[in-house]
């Protein structure tokens, strides 16, 4: 499997952006592949990170519930989750960019910018994941009762 479809495969099963985010262009060149366990360990690392992705979106959504009307503690639990996850966040977003940028190098010239550009996206996606998660536990918080699902 190619590692910038690696990449959209996991951008695409991360809660956040499922609905948001379309996956890169896969590429139309043939691109050779990475080792066998290096893909293998990328993939499982993968599969850590969107556990770690849920858990921090239920921790938000608990610190939600559990400060209730008092916004001032919410916003303070809210900032302790987020930057305790913000450096996991990071640490996926560079490793992920190590992983997938040999690959994008690998494809013809033609080609190289849009991967390029798809990566440099995703990237600050997961960078930003944290405030992202962060405001949609608080949209959903501040959103009148008869308008949620």
């Amino acid at each position: 499997m190619r590692p910038i479809i690696v990449a959209a495969a996991l951008f695409a099963t991360s809660p956040a952006f499922a609905q948001q985010t379309p996956p890169p262009p896969a590429a139309t060149a043939p691109v050779s592949p990475p080792d066998a366990a290096a893909e293998a360990a990328f993939q499982a690392r993968g599969q850590a990170f969107e556990g770690r992705v849920r858990q921090m979106g239920e921790e938000m959504g608990a610190a939600v519930v559990a400060a209730g009307p008092d916004r001032a503690r919410r916003a303070a639990d809210l900032d302790a989750i987020q930057a305790r996850y913000q450096p996991e966040m990071d640490a996926f977003a560079t490793d992920l960019e190590a992983f997938v940028l040999p690959q994008i190098n690998a494809l013809p010239a033609d080609q190289q910018p849009e991967a390029r550009a798809a990566m440099a996206s995703a990237v600050a996606q997961l960078r930003g994941l944290p405030a992202t998660l962060r405001a949609q536990v608080e949209q959903s918080a501040d959103a009148p009762p008869a308008s949620r699902p």
